[in-house]
């Protein structure tokens, strides 16, 4: 299957900090190019791959260390509990959606293609994007732009999508760009779409909300000392990251012990990392990617 070039592939490996004989969790498999090169690493060690959509058990390799799980990474705790395998010594995410989905027009994810107004990671999942357009009210459509796409037109976008679905309800990508795009700031109608797509995407994914969780159960999966790499692609999550590592939490306050001393479960690792002109050149999709790593600390207490 054509799926995209793993993002900071030897960046995100060498954070692991892996060893041969360790346990380790690709919580978004994907393509596979992360966990082959997790396994080139491994002797007698074992990788964990999780991938929500069905479509990624194509590239599975054919390896007796990797046990692939089917399912969301906001369950990985207790799937990881289920096939006895806590604690583990590294966790990698590569979050976002593939350039695979992205090209495949039956799933609804692009701006490029027109297709089904879909946009599910998980096929089987019960809403989908056009179930988002055609039945939220306007002040929700507004909320869901304003704070997971950041338009400032999210109010305008809403009214006119209430509006012309009164015509009929939108099913095709092509058609709910077609209605919209006239709202877009001249010079900026890709970014402006992008925006929108990507605020549908997140809706009807749960995202955010998948990633809190996933990031909460990385801390109580991880043996102490375990790492947790994740590259990021748009603010909204790159945010959630850098200040659960920070942190411990997603608001960003620090907490201190009477001494003044910082209380958090993580201890970040050197600086966030970003792909250098030559990858971003063979792969776009590289160009907003944000690597941050954090160890678990083996004296917290919270």
């Amino acid at each position: 299957m054509a799926y995209h070039n793993s993002v900071l592939l030897d960046e995100a490996v060498d954070a692991l900090a892996i060893r041969p004989g360790g346990t380790y969790v690709d919580a978004t498999f994907g393509g596979g190019g992360h966990s082959r090169a997790i396994l080139e690493r491994l002797e007698s060690g074992k990788l964990i791959a999780f991938d929500q959509d069905e479509a990624a058990t194509e590239n599975l390799p054919d390896d007796e260390r990797i046990l692939f799980l089917n399912h969301n990474f906001r369950y990985i705790k207790n799937l990881l509990r289920y096939h006895g395998h806590i604690p583990v010594d590294g966790i990698l995410a590569d979050l976002g959606v593939s350039s695979h989905q992205i090209d495949e027009a039956s799933r609804g994810f692009s701006t490029r293609y027109d297709g089904p107004l879909d946009m599910r990671m998980n096929k089987d999942a019960p809403l989908s994007a056009s179930d988002v357009v055609n039945t939220y009210e306007a002040d929700r459509l507004a909320g869901i732009f304003y704070h997971y796409g950041e338009l400032k037109q999210a109010r305008k976008i809403a009214s006119v999508i209430e509006e012309q679905r009164e015509q009929g309800p939108f099913q095709r990508t092509g058609e709910f760009a077609d209605a919209i795009k006239h709202l877009a700031p001249r010079g900026r109608e890709h970014k402006f779409m992008a925006q929108v797509f990507q605020a549908l995407r997140i809706e009807v994914n749960k995202e955010l909300d998948a990633l809190k969780t996933f990031l909460e159960q990385s801390y109580e999966v991880l043996s102490s000392g375990g790492r947790l790499v994740v590259i990021s692609y748009h603010s909204l999550e790159d945010r959630l990251v850098k200040n659960y590592m920070k942190t411990g939490n997603f608001g960003g306050q620090l907490k201190k012990d009477f001494y003044g001393h910082p209380l958090t479960p993580w201890e970040p690792v050197g600086k966030v990392i970003k792909p250098d002109s030559s990858e971003i050149a063979e792969n776009k999709r590289a160009r907003s990617a944000r690597l941050r790593v954090a160890v678990k600390k083996q004296d917290y207490e919270s």
